[in-house]
């Protein structure tokens, strides 16, 4: 037994090379890295902050001076369209009272007058009732009005005109020439296949039978002119008033479309030359901008290289003062270790001395008590066969079983186990360990009362470890109740309960022990702990907790 606990001392005792105190060193490493890597990292991100600010206002100045560029150019660009679209529409009025003087009369009333005499309102009725129109309704009023087209184009004097006004046009800047009625109908249209549209929706028509013009500045992909299909060309579309000559009465409007590609061309030849200019002015501003964000940048590395110096010298003497207290450190923790390895090894031994000698009584009692009880049987069998009257073998039987019982609650105790966790019952083992305990002179005047519960599960600990931590709980719990010590076993939730109270002599909770008593629990508790259980106390009790065999299963 001497040899198995001097084999389970070398293997629970830590080396004496590594010793459990305070490891200084490590702390102070991870802190204080972690204190200088945040100071290091806060002064970085302030002076990246500040270079990142300066080349921040610098892009933003940039920006905005390109901005207001870009919106000259925008405003620039916008005001040279403004200005031609106003003059030429001025050009178009002009142009429309030349028509007026020079065609309206001879050519184009006769024909609006002849034109207003076809009804129109059979082919707008087909397109009445928007909800209600289909696309059979809306081709039918398509081909109405398209019939309505030839039947214009087939009145009297059509042709004349129309030869006129080509001949007028050609060699000008003037694509397209439309006359509309009062009505809203085109009545004519160098393009012959607009010729009876309805225009009364058309909000330009509507502006100019009202004395407004209206122009718009167009580009279209393709373009039917006086001579021929045209492709990608800006247009200036106009809606202008006709007036009867000599009074402001409006009798019809022109629709007049003029070519401006060129002027167009030359204002985005314009813009392009100022979009240019103001482009190298800003590669210059940008360059300025980098030169001075790179000697921002320049400065800010050097006062970081500095700092990071100075922060580097300070760790390396905090570090150098760190060791040499480590070391002391170690050394105070070392001769704690060997300390504890010492009272281990003297309680283990204790322990052994209590198990041999418990094993010795166990073992000189047990003979005399198997001679005392073959005696007894002897008398019993003699009493029975009338050999012996005035016997009393059931009081030396009775006695004899206590005797028995109570050397093997002592070798229960005192049973051999390995240093290993093991499934133990624990009934059993608390049951044993207070037997044990009544035999103790100190504590002979107390009650001491086990009430286990029956079918409790069985729990992985190591079953010297529950000894000692029993014996000791249960020593505070005695030497601090004057009346009577209670332990109980129970189940809670998933873990096996041992409690442990204390009662005075007037039946109240005595209080939780100081002193001495307290290194007891505190020893107590390490080993409760080693065995993944904990100790608390609760109410002045103690209360053990243990894995049951079936969670310990679990979290292996």
């Amino acid at each position: 037994m001497q040899d198995r606990v001097q084999a389970g001392a070398e293997r629970i005792a830590p080396p004496a090379d590594r010793a459990d105190g305070f490891r200084l060193t490590r702390y102070f490493t991870l802190t204080s890295l972690a204190a200088f890597a945040v100071v290091g990292a806060a002064l970085f991100l302030l002076e990246r902050n500040e270079a990142t600010f300066f080349a921040q206002v610098q892009r933003e100045q940039t920006a905005f001076f390109a901005e207001a560029q870009a919106e000259l150019t925008r405003v620039h660009e916008e005001a040279a369209r403004k200005d031609l679209l106003a003059a030429h529409e001025a050009g178009h009025v002009n142009l429309a009272r030349v028509f007026a003087n020079v065609l309206w009369e001879r050519d184009f009333a006769p024909l609006v007058a002849r034109a207003e005499r076809l009804p129109v309102e059979h082919c707008r009725a087909l397109g009445n009732g928007a909800a209600g129109v289909t696309s059979a309704a809306t081709e039918r009023q398509r081909a109405c009005f398209a019939e309505l087209g030839r039947r214009i184009m087939n009145l009297p004097g059509f042709a004349a005109l129309d030869a006129r006004a080509y001949d007028a046009m050609r060699g000008s800047n003037v694509f397209k020439i439309k006359v509309f009625d009062l009505r809203g109908i085109t009545v004519y249209s160098s393009e012959h296949g607009q010729i009876g549209e309805d225009k009364q929706d058309n909000l330009g028509w509507q502006s100019a039978v009202r004395g407004r013009p209206a122009s718009e500045l167009t580009h279209r992909d393709r373009f039917s002119a006086f001579e021929r299909v045209v492709e990608n060309r800006d247009l200036i579309s106009s809606y202008l008033p006709v007036y009867a000559p000599g009074s402001d009465r409006i009798v019809g409007v022109f629709e007049i479309y003029s070519d401006v590609t060129p002027l167009i061309e030359q204002i985005k030849r314009t813009s392009e030359h100022i979009a240019g200019v103001t482009a190298a002015n800003q590669r210059m501003l940008e360059q300025r901008a980098q030169d001075n964000a790179r000697k921002v940048e320049t400065s800010s590395r050097w006062l970081l290289a500095i700092v990071g110096g100075l922060l580097a010298l300070l760790y390396l003497a905090l570090l150098l003062l760190v060791r040499f207290a480590q070391r002391i450190i170690d050394r105070q923790a070392q001769s704690q270790a060997q300390a504890a390895r010492r009272e281990q090894e003297w309680h283990r031994e204790k322990m052994a001395a209590l198990a041999t000698m418990a094993a010795a009584i166990s073992h000189e009692v047990g003979n005399p008590l198997t001679t005392i009880t073959l005696l007894a049987e002897e008398i019993v069998d003699g009493k029975k066969r009338g050999d012996c009257s005035d016997c009393h073998p059931e009081v030396i039987l009775e006695q004899a079983w206590r005797i028995a019982q109570m050397t093997r609650n002592m070798g229960a105790f005192a049973a051999a186990r390995s240093e290993a966790r093991e499934p133990v019952d624990v009934n059993q083992m608390t049951k044993a360990v207070c037997d044990f305990l009544r035999f103790d002179q100190r504590y002979r005047g107390k009650q001491v009362d086990f009430c286990p519960t029956e079918g409790l599960p069985a729990s992985v600990v190591v079953p010297d470890h529950l000894n000692e931590a029993l014996m000791n709980l249960i020593q505070v719990a005695a030497e601090s109740a004057p009346a009577r010590v209670s332990v109980a076993t129970a189940m809670r939730g998933e873990q096996v309960l041992i409690l442990i109270g204390r009662e005075g002599a007037d039946g109240m909770a005595a209080p939780t022990p100081a002193g001495p008593a307290d290194l007891r629990i505190e020893a107590a508790r390490r080993r409760i702990a080693d065995m993944g259980g904990r100790l608390t106390v609760e109410d002045s009790a103690l209360c053990i907790l243990l894995p049951a065999a079936a969670e310990h299963a679990a979290q292996g």
